[in-house]
Formats: C-alpha cells, structure tokens, sequence
C-alpha cells in the first residue's frame, strides 16, 4: 500500500474512535445523556412494593429527556441526606425526593435552598409549614384521606354484598384485624382511621379485634396474621391492610391456615394496586383494593422537575394543576367488577 492509501486508512480509523468517543452513557442508576438536565432523586425503601413501581416509571419516563439518578436510601433518613449532598455537589439542577422520615423534609429544603435548587418531594408529603418556608419546593402524590375513604366504600360495598356469608356470628357487626403501615407516616395514619370511619358513616357497626404494624412489610404482615389467627381463629371476619404489600403477606398466612380452599374464606382488602394484588382479586383471594397511581405519579414527578430544571414554571405545558404548590393524584377504588379497566 502507497503513503496516500495509508494516510487515508490512518485518518479514517482517527475518525471513528473519535465518533465513538462522543457518545453518551448513564451510570448503573441513571437514564440520559451529557447535554439533558440531571435530576437527583432518592427514594425510601426501593424494594417497598409501590415505591419500586414509582422507581420503574420515573425512569420510564425519564428516558431521553433527563439524566436522572435515583438512589435508594434503604428506610435511613441520615443516608437520604448524605444522598442529597451527593446528588448537589454533582451537578444536579432538580432534586425529586420520596423522603425516609417526613419530618426531615426541613433538613432537605434546608440543603436545595443553600444551592438554590428546586425540590419536588412525592409520595410523602412534608408539612404545610416546611413546604412554605421555600418558594422552590412542590409536592406530587395524593391525598391521604382519600384512600382510607375509597378502602372504606370497597369494604361497604364488598359486606353488603355477601354479609349473609361473612357475619360469622350474625351480630351484624364487622369483627376486623388491622395491619398498619409505617406508625406516624401520613397515609398509615389517614388510612387507619378514615377506612373504618367510612364504615361506620355508612350505618355499619364494627369491632376492632386487633391492630399493629406491619412497616409496608408482607413478611411482617404474614407473621402478625398467623399471631391473629392462632388468637382469634375465626372470629376474624374481616382484614383490613394499608397496603397491598401487606395484604399479599396477610393472603400468604391464611392460605397456610386452608383460607380460599372450598367454603373456607376471608375477605382482605388493601391499597396500591399492585400487580400481585391484581392477581389475587381475580383469584378470589382479596376482595378489593385502591389504586395508587404510580405512573401518574411517576410522571408528574418528572414533568415538573423538567419545567423546574429549565426555569419554566412548574407545571407549564402539562395537565397537571397546582393546589398550594402540590399535584394530586386521585385514588381509585378496585374491585373485581372493575379490575380490567385498572389492568
């Protein structure tokens, strides 16, 4: 080969690894590329059932659009915050915070407002006197009363419908157990009180025979019901769970017990919606749930931290609507009547 032939191959070759060299690639958690607006974000707990689905959708919905970080502060707010410090000394221009302990919502404004960063907190939602100390912080989730009170009209619905089987003793009171989310947190606390009130609200009497934690834990859940059961066997008429994932936990225990074999039955509602849940609804083995939406959620998460990140105002060009700087996401009941329109 001449000089010419290669001095074109040598140019040539100079060319391509210089191509390849440009190119753009996020880290193990991130999504996007060099010239896309860096959101931080952190969750909780990312093996919480619902969270892990908001976690899929944020992504999902990241994708082109952001170079977006999610970091999982596995149920440790002081991890959260060093997260945080993290995510701000690497440039982020957004962070999106689904926080460990609601009252620490003070310490991460405290963080976004020295580097004068936006903050879009989700899922719990910090006070009225935290979200108004800094005019760059939103919220994106629900209201919390909300689901206790769908989790109640399913209850209502589901007892009115087949009281002549589930009344074991015929008193016409609903005799029920309680699995309680995380003590404290806003939605454990409104769903507690709200499901049960809205029971009663509709002329329904009930008796409460047991109530604890389960932390949004199926295994936790599953070791209380078997406590339960072995207490109370069947005066148990009905089961009550903050959560699907503990309402899964709780299916897992009376299934041991002969629960959803021939006549031997149990009605147990929850909330999120998650596919399992979804499942097990078909099957017969829980009579209802709430939808949380997680891909709304997701979205409008992502939806506002862009606006944010690019200076825009939160919610410009979106469908979503601020109230006292928060996105609401509606709940909606679940049943097995309507279970293919959540599918």
């Amino acid at each position: 080969m001449n000089k010419r032939g290669i001095l074109v191959l040598s140019m040539a070759a100079t060319m391509l690894f210089s191509t390849v060299g440009c190119s753009s690639s996020g880290g193990d958690n991130a999504s996007g590329g060099e010239n896309l607006p860096k959101i931080g974000a952190t969750v909780y707990k990312a093996d919480d059932n619902f969270i892990s689905s908001v976690r899929r959708e944020l992504e999902a919905n990241a994708e082109g659009v952001a170079e977006l970080t999610v970091d999982d502060s596995q149920n440790d707010q002081a991890k959260q915050l060093d997260q945080i410090d993290t995510m701000i000394a690497k440039g982020a221009k957004v962070l999106a915070i689904n926080l460990v302990d609601p009252k620490a919502a003070s310490s991460v404004i405290e963080k976004a407002q020295a580097a004068d960063l936006p903050v879009v907190f989700f899922n719990k939602e910090p006070d009225e006197s935290a979200m108004a100390s800094y005019d760059k912080a939103y919220y994106v989730g629900t209201i919390s009363k909300e689901s206790g009170v769908m989790q109640g009209n399913v209850i209502v619905e589901q007892w009115n419908a087949n009281k002549d089987k589930w009344d074991k003793n015929g008193d016409g009171k609903i005799q029920y157990v309680m699995i309680k989310g995380e003590p404290g947190h806003p939605d454990a606390e409104a769903r507690t009180e709200w499901s049960v009130k809205t029971v009663n609200e509709a002329g329904i009497e009930t008796e409460e025979l047991a109530i604890d934690t389960g932390m949004w834990d199926a295994a936790k859940a599953t070791e209380k019901m078997d406590a339960w059961l072995a207490k109370f066997g069947d005066k148990i008429e009905f089961v009550i769970c903050n959560n699907d994932g503990m309402a899964s936990g709780a299916v897992a225990s009376l299934e041991k017990e002969g629960y959803f074999s021939g006549d031997k039955f149990m009605p147990v509602v929850g909330v999120d919606a998650i596919p399992e849940i979804v499942t097990l609804i078909e099957q017969d083995k829980v009579v209802g749930t709430v939808l949380n939406d997680a891909s709304n959620q997701a979205k409008a998460v992502i939806d506002l931290s862009l606006n944010l990140a690019n200076g825009k105002d939160a919610v410009e060009g979106t469908d979503w609507k601020l109230e006292n700087k928060a996105v609401r996401v509606p709940y909606v009941g679940v049943t097995k009547a309507n279970i293919n329109d959540v599918k």
